[in-house]
């Protein structure tokens, strides 16, 4: 009984930490503990008047202290958008003799090539189909640019997003910088994706490790290393989780710049947002498993456990609640007296879960797509857990539904 007890409530309080516990901690720890050094950027903000509006990447940066930029678009059968996004890179306020765009064709069996050229890309490769990141490899090999800088096809930039982005790199700590992604166009209803909602927590987090120490992870939208601090990795893992932490690992930071932006489309329904989750776990379960995320060679303490509450606990959220659920079922049927009162109420939670995601239906209200997003996106973390033990992970993608 008590050790059914003990795994009860660890499992309940490991959901409750990674979900909320770790968020509040860094915002208290954020009240109380110094930010990351950045070097000298730092010490001349920290130096102007109290008064000035600008944060901590909102001034102007003159266009002679610039480096070298290269922009890489990786791009699959992309014809119907790639025109619009080499003229949005092109656009950009950034000197445009610094400025290089390249779109790494990864087997486009369309027009990908021939637009991108008209659209007036620096240089377009035309590879053969090897998937993403190794398209993103080749094109960093052909670039000349100081700082590698990394989009998708159906993002924009805004216009200042590159010089915000590539200021973080006046650190001469800092490796790895990620910009911030807003979703739009989402729909109404039943059907309704609630991404953005976790997105905006999830950026508020990634927000306070950045100021604490570095990120945990970043996006695939906007983001750029040193040249000379990019790494090769396995085709299958993607750049979004395994650049940071190797970053952290090699004595850098990983930092998250909220003034960088870039906006792309939310996949428009939660079907759709459960198949690209499980898509991307199949992707995320190699790098946690044999990619040296467990490794903790290289990290902090204190980034140590960010990885393990934000990443290690987050992506283990579907066992923690099918134990919590069946430890929880078994309490109802041994325990006696006050202690089955406790973990009656407590099953009645776990089942009122369940209960609101299955009644988002026919009842579209905000708490139950909310409750049905958890529940569905939990489950892709199993979900993507599966395909990878069963099928392995191919480094080709697809086209998310709705995105372009």
């Amino acid at each position: 009984m008590l050790a059914l007890e003990a795994v009860f409530w660890l499992s309940a309080a490991l959901i409750v930490w990674t979900q909320l516990g770790y968020a509040a901690a860094l915002a208290a720890a954020a009240r109380v503990l110094p930010a990351a050094s950045s070097g000298p950027r730092d010490r001349s903000r920290r130096s102007r008047s109290k008064s000035s509006p600008q944060d901590a990447y909102g001034d102007a940066t003159p266009a002679g202290s610039l480096p070298a930029l290269s922009l890489i678009l990786a791009a699959h059968d992309e014809h119907t958008v790639i025109g619009e996004r080499v003229a949005n890179a092109l656009a950009l306020d950034y000197p445009r003799e610094l400025l290089e765009v390249i779109v790494a064709c990864d087997g486009c069996t369309d027009a990908t090539a021939e637009r991108a050229r008209e659209a007036g890309a620096d240089l377009v490769l035309e590879l053969p189909r090897g998937g993403k990141i190794a398209a993103q490899d080749a094109a960093v090999e052909r670039s000349r640019g100081d700082v590698v800088a990394f989009s998708d096809a159906n993002a924009a930039w805004a216009p200042d997003a590159a010089r915000q982005l590539v200021r973080a790199f006046e650190d001469p700590r800092v490796g790895y910088a990620c910009g911030q992604v807003r979703y739009v166009g989402s729909q109404h209803g039943a059907d309704a994706n609630q991404e953005g909602v976790y997105w905006r927590y999830e950026l508020a987090v990634r927000a306070l490790e950045s100021r604490l120490s570095s990120i945990t992870a970043g996006n695939g939208a906007i983001y750029a290393t040193r040249r000379t601090s990019y790494i090769v990795v396995d085709p299958i893992m993607g750049h979004d989780l395994s650049l940071p932490f190797n970053i952290v690992k090699r004595g850098l930071r990983a930092v998250y710049v909220p003034t960088a932006l870039s906006t792309e489309k939310m996949v428009p329904s939660l079907v759709g947002e459960f198949a690209r989750k499980r898509r991307m776990m199949s992707h995320t379960w190699p790098i946690v498993v044999r990619g040296g995320m467990l490794s903790p060679r290289g990290y902090t303490p204190g980034y140590a456990l960010m990885i393990v509450s934000h990443r290690l606990l987050r992506y283990s959220t579907p066992m923690l609640h099918a134990v919590a659920l069946a430890a929880n079922i078994a309490l109802v049927a041994l325990a006696g007296g006050s202690a089955q009162a406790l973990y009656a109420v407590t099953l009645a939670l776990q089942l009122a879960l369940l209960l609101a995601a299955a009644l988002a239906g026919a009842l579209p209200l905000r708490p139950l797509l909310v409750a049905r997003y958890y529940v569905l996106t939990t489950a892709s973390l199993a979900a993507g857990l599966y395909d990878w033990l069963r099928h392995g992970t191919a480094a080709t993608w697809e086209v998310a539904e709705g995105t372009r």
